[in-house]
């Protein structure tokens, strides 16, 4: 059986428990190579918003690449995959992304993504926003790439913060055709 290569990009943008509950999710599927990277302000981020260490996202993972690693395979467009998730995606990475500015490996990875017209979602964490940021995403839009901001449902009835970034999550895995178990889909044993 061929797994299908995913690609999950961290960013410096608060909302590291979205990222953490894609990473253990993919990480437990057999059918699924979980290409792994974190930036230096992801790290920070984690470290100040969260009791998550490092590991905790990296044991998930196949491959997990830091940011400076350039030559790293998803930098490539011969290299073939199913997709890449970055999530959160800081407006400083939506920015560099939607202007093909490959100063790192999620930049670079992103844009080669674009360019040979692969998934692309980019899950933005902030607000509110600016027109610039509006206009940043429209470009990615209109290269391809599917925006999601960070809007959890409330039709599951969570009960938690986990709950709700985990109907964020499995949203993100929709995107990607990948069938996961993370929340309750509307309509799906309703007692409403």
């Amino acid at each position: 059986m061929d797994k299908k290569r995913i690609v999950l990009a961290i960013t410096g943008a608060s909302g590291t428990i979205y990222s953490s509950i894609l990473a253990k999710a993919l990480g437990k599927m057999d059918d699924v190579e979980l290409h792994l990277i974190l930036s230096d302000a992801a790290l920070k981020v984690m470290e100040l918003e969260t009791n998550l260490m490092p590991e905790d996202l990296t044991d998930h993972a196949d491959f997990v690449y830091p940011q400076e690693l350039i030559s790293a395979p998803p930098a490539s467009g011969s290299w073939q995959h199913d997709g890449m998730i970055v999530c959160p995606c800081s407006m400083a990475s939506l920015a560099a992304i939607a202007q093909g500015f490959g100063a790192n490996l999620i930049h670079r990875a992103a844009d080669v993504c674009l360019k040979e017209r692969n998934k692309l979602v980019l899950v933005t964490r902030e607000t509110p926003l600016s027109l610039i940021h509006i206009r940043n995403m429209e470009t990615i839009t209109l290269a391809g790439g599917i925006i999601m901001p960070a809007s959890p449902g409330f039709y599951h009835s969570p009960k938690s913060i986990n709950d709700l970034a985990a109907h964020m999550a499995g949203r993100v895995l929709e995107q990607l055709n990948i069938p996961h178990d993370l929340y309750q889909r509307w309509g799906e044993n309703s007692q409403r």
